[in-house]
């Protein structure tokens, strides 16, 4: 018995190593060479792609004002948004086409209201250069309250926003800015008002016993703000530094539109579009400050309502 005990733990032995042995020849050898592509495959995304670290310019201006980059406070956090925006690709790519369809309409009215081009940023940071609705329902490029609109003589109703209307809200940002540069004396700190209010600004000045935005200690949103607008402007401005590459034909093109004036009710939007050999969905694309398929109207105010020029858009069906 004592025998047959060991002959059956041998027998057993022997049978475990026959399918180990087996189980080894049957083992794929391409899964072997798909483990070593993996590597090199990976050993060679490593050589090809690089995360750098960002050189900060040595100069830079917002408005003509000059950045006090020897404060390692503020060349650290350009330095922050420098890298942010950089390496969030698909964002600052979709801006910078974006911006190539609405700069031509938004420069030309800053340089007429006597605002500094540079202050266009600020709807590249507000809204993404899109109708954007805030949680505190600001509303369009420039994300303007309902009471602040009012207040500088937009229409907002049921019927109609002009904080949709890229060049009525852009005249009303440039005004506020204008009123916050009297009142705080540069554009750095109207900047910062636009986003923390005049008096937000005014009390954390007079708080902190400073006269400067580079000398205040403010919030995470205003503490940022500046250098996101420092940021985006040296990014858009010079992209292939920053390793963009795209060509014109890549990027949104701006349609060129002509008004046409309402002074009556229009009571049916989709059919007042096909006049033009435009759809419905075409109309409010260029004038999104239209918040109906229909205009009341009855004080006749006068309205112009953008058409865009025939050849962009597919004929109507």
């Amino acid at each position: 018995m004592k025998y047959l005990k060991k002959g059956l733990i041998i027998i057993g032995i022997l049978t475990v190593c026959a399918l180990s042995i087996n189980a080894v020849q049957d083992f794929p050898i391409d899964a072997l060479e798909g483990v070593q592509q993996d590597s090199v495959s990976n050993k060679n995304v490593a050589l090809n792609y690089r995360i750098k670290a960002l050189k900060v310019p040595e100069n830079i201006e917002f408005a003509g004002e000059s950045v006090p980059l020897e404060d390692p406070d503020v060349y650290e956090r350009l330095d922050r948004e420098l890298l942010v925006n950089t390496y969030w690709q698909s964002n600052a790519l979709l801006l910078m086409k974006r911006a190539h369809k609405y700069f031509p309409v938004i420069e030309p009215i800053l340089e007429e209201e006597g605002v500094p081009n540079d202050l266009k940023y600020i709807a590249v940071i507000e809204s993404g250069l899109t109708q954007a609705v805030s949680p505190a329902r600001a509303i369009g490029f420039w994300q303007i309250m309902e009471g602040t609109g009012k207040d500088y003589g937009l229409e907002i109703n049921n019927n109609v926003d002009e904080r949709y209307n890229i060049e009525k809200s852009t005249r009303v940002a440039a005004e506020y800015l204008k009123r916050a540069k009297e009142k705080f004396g540069n554009w750095t700190l109207a900047a910062s008002a636009y986003n923390a209010g005049n008096a937000g600004i005014a009390r954390q000045l007079e708080r902190q016993e400073v006269s400067d935005y580079y000398d205040l200690l403010l919030g995470e949103e205003t503490g940022r703000y500046v250098f996101r607008l420092l940021a985006l402007k040296e990014i858009m401005t010079a992209p292939e530094k920053y390793g963009f590459v795209f060509e014109e034909e890549d990027l949104y093109q701006h349609i060129p539109t002509y008004k046409v004036e309402v002074d009556t009710v229009v009571r049916n939007f989709p059919g007042f579009a096909k006049k033009f050999g435009i759809n419905y969905k075409t109309l409010k694309i260029h004038n999104p400050w239209l918040r109906d398929d229909h205009l009341n109207n009855a004080s006749r105010k006068e309205y112009k309502i953008d058409i865009p020029e025939k050849g962009y858009y597919p004929e109507l069906k």
